[in-house]
């Protein structure tokens, strides 16, 4: 196994960085439209969900880059479990309290027609984010991998 341990974790954090490097960078071309997925989970007062909102596409684009670069592993990925994290819980808290959006992980998310979504696309939502959390961890755990910077 430690002989495919710089390969794991040079693969998860290709996952990892490039799934946060996409959703940010389609995110930072919206701002205002990632601050309205932020608001549709009901959560935050709307001052506070909009600078959430506004922010967390940069957060994401540099966290992605840090960890396809291989530079500041460890920190990036625990970051990026924290956030992976978050959105579980926000998604889990959207699905039980019975409001309908567009998660908005990947560009404008925001509150839809109850009809237009299936129940299933929150359970897969949530698998994906915890996968990535589990990617997260490993590389926390092991932040040297094959054409990283860490050392």
């Amino acid at each position: 196994m430690k002989k495919f341990q710089p390969w794991l974790t040079l693969g998860f954090r290709i996952i990892l960085g490039g799934v946060l490097l996409v959703a940010g960078g389609l995110k930072v071309m919206d701002p205002y439209g990632s601050a309205t997925s932020v608001r549709a989970y009901q959560v935050l007062p709307v001052d506070l969900a909009n600078l959430i909102g506004f922010i967390l596409p940069f957060v994401e684009v540099a966290l992605g880059i840090f960890l396809v670069v291989g530079i500041w592993v460890r920190l990036a990925s625990i970051l990026g479990v924290f956030l992976m994290t978050l959105f579980v819980i926000a998604i889990s808290q959207a699905w039980i309290r019975g409001i309908s959006l567009d998660c908005g992980c990947f560009g404008k998310g925001g509150l839809i027609d109850s009809q237009e979504i299936p129940v299933w696309n929150y359970s897969v939502e949530i698998a994906r984010d915890v996968l990535l959390a589990i990617f997260g961890g490993y590389l926390y755990r092991f932040p040297q991998g094959k054409l990283g910077f860490d050392k």
